[in-house]
């Protein structure tokens, strides 16, 4: 995994639960899977990117979750994957797409698809 502060990155997931850090784990590596990414902790989430931008954010690592925000150009409503999906104010036209993970079987074949899409759309 190529993360760009470790230190940071300590710091956004000390004293997370074991099973948070083991869906973040799983998260993370099924996208290394599909190419690498990098990690961007900030303040309050950590980004993940690809070579050209962030494509994926962690927004929230609560105590038997893991909770990631997806870009999109456009909205993808029929899914049974997202619990939520924001259209973000102003005229950037994005579509955020809220996916909460609860178990390592919830990033199956549909969630996979999205996070190739993510990864791979350079007009997100």
């Amino acid at each position: 995994m190529n993360i760009i502060d470790n230190n940071d990155l300590s710091a956004f997931l000390s004293g997370k639960s074991e099973q948070t850090l083991m869906l973040f784990n799983h998260f993370v590596s099924e996208y290394q899977k599909i190419a690498p990414v990098t990690l961007h902790p900030a303040k309050t989430m950590i980004g993940l990117a690809n070579e050209h931008r962030r494509i994926a954010w962690a927004t929230q690592l609560g105590k038997n979750f893991v909770h990631i925000v997806f870009p999109f150009k456009q909205e993808y409503p029929d899914n049974l994957c997202f619990q939520k999906i924001a259209q973000v104010p102003g005229d950037t036209h994005q579509f955020n797409h809220h996916f909460r993970m609860y178990n390592v079987d919830d990033v199956n074949e549909e969630v996979l698809g999205f996070m190739r899409l993510a990864y791979e759309d350079e007009n997100i």
